[in-house]
């Protein structure tokens, strides 16, 4: 059954909020300002960089022996990533001759949700209604159940064992003759599912102080542990654990050759580049794909400042809306036009600093952006002077 809880605010608490909320705004349109500058000077010199190594790189086809005419050379080379370590998790006795061995935990929770709806009220209250609703799932970690709004779930949670994720990584990676270093090491993937038919829980002693009889809670299956007395009918407390390894692989990368090993590539502006891809990759291709990588990180970084940007006006607005709540239809068409003046105006002082930073590293492309920068400050002049009206 539900619960739900009723919380009403009188216009002057409602004003006051709001007032605070425009600090509020103009420190997050200050900050979505450095991030939009930011954004676009880490674009474009790691395209630099990017590019930069590009020039310098060289195929190399034969990484039997470490050839000191390479030293300090920029290579790209495709050979076997492999280790003779045999990695065990001392927790679960869980062994695998790996590069990586991963463990994931999961805990069998209930957990809260919360919908809300918001009711305005003549004379600008507001009244807003709160719906706990509560389910059991399988969740990355323990949740206080302490904290539940409903004194009916309060403290259901439990735990059969505290068991933390981990990956254990191998010390010695080789590439051909040369050594493997963790930043390259690290982005190995190919992870594959790890068979825990010798897992020892038991001899690990997570369950020594639950009271229960622990052959009958341990239960392997694949790549699964399963805490609990039932893996088909979990209950609250119980947790599954999944082994994943990595296991020796083909590689293509991308580096600065120094003695045995590698580093990265530090390109004159000071940024650095190094890449590693899976399988027998040519080295247009990987630096194709560096180059779409950083396209896409540069619009994920422009869309968070621009709604940030925008939310930080809708902030410095608020207070209009709320002005105007007095008559709660009023007070919606005053929010609704102070919202798209936000976005009109957002998007204008986004596109015009994207444009400055531009006119700073890109200055051909910089006056497209301005023109669309002057056209939104426009409709948003003109938007204004119609709602006056």
């Amino acid at each position: 059954m539900a619960y739900t809880e009723v919380e009403t605010k009188g216009w002057l608490q409602r004003m006051s909020e709001s007032f605070g909320g425009i600090i509020v705004g103009f420190v997050l349109i200050a900050a979505a300002t450095w991030l939009l500058w930011w954004n676009e000077e880490d674009t474009f010199k790691t395209a630099g960089a990017i590019g930069e190594a590009e020039l310098v790189t060289q195929d190399v086809q034969d990484i039997s022996r470490a050839d000191p005419a390479l030293e300090g050379k920029v290579i790209h080379a495709t050979g076997r990533a492999d280790t003779q370590e045999v990695l065990k998790d001392s927790l679960f006795g869980v062994e695998a001759q790996a590069i990586s061995l991963r463990r994931s935990a999961e805990f069998y929770q209930w957990q809260e949700h919360a919908q809300k709806e918001t009711r305005k009220k003549l004379g600008g209250g507001e009244e807003t209604v709160t719906t706990y609703t509560y389910s059991r799932e399988w969740v990355s970690s323990p949740i206080n159940s302490g904290n539940f709004r409903d004194p009916d779930y309060k403290n259901a949670n439990t735990v059969l064992a505290n068991v933390e994720d981990s990956t254990l990584w191998a010390n010695t990676v080789t590439f051909g003759a040369y050594t493997l270093p963790d930043f390259l090491k690290h982005s190995i993937g190919g992870a594959v599912p790890l068979t825990v038919e010798n897992a020892n829980v038991q001899a690990a002693g997570l369950l020594g102080n639950s009271g229960y009889n622990t052959e009958n809670m341990v239960h392997k299956s694949g790549s699964t542990v399963y805490l609990g007395m039932n893996p088909n009918n979990p209950e609250v407390g119980d947790v599954r654990v999944t082994f994943e390894q990595t296991p020796p692989a083909e590689v293509s990368l991308i580096a600065q050759v120094k003695g045995n090993t590698f580093e990265k590539f530090k390109a004159s502006n000071g940024y650095t580049f190094s890449r590693l891809a899976m399988g027998d990759v040519g080295s247009s291709e990987m630096f194709s794909s560096a180059r779409s990588d950083n396209k896409l990180f540069a619009w994920i970084f422009r869309i968070i400042g621009i709604i940030c940007v925008i939310a930080g006006l809708r902030m410095i607005f608020k207070p209009l809306s709320v002005i105007a709540d007095v008559i709660p239809i009023l007070g919606t068409i005053v929010e609704g036009g102070a919202g798209i003046v936000a976005f009109l105006l957002g998007l204008a002082w986004s596109l015009v600093v994207i444009a400055v930073a531009w006119v700073r590293f890109r200055p051909l492309w910089a006056g497209g952006l301005i023109a669309a920068a002057v056209l939104l400050l426009g409709m948003s002049y003109m938007k204004g002077k119609k709602a006056s009206a």
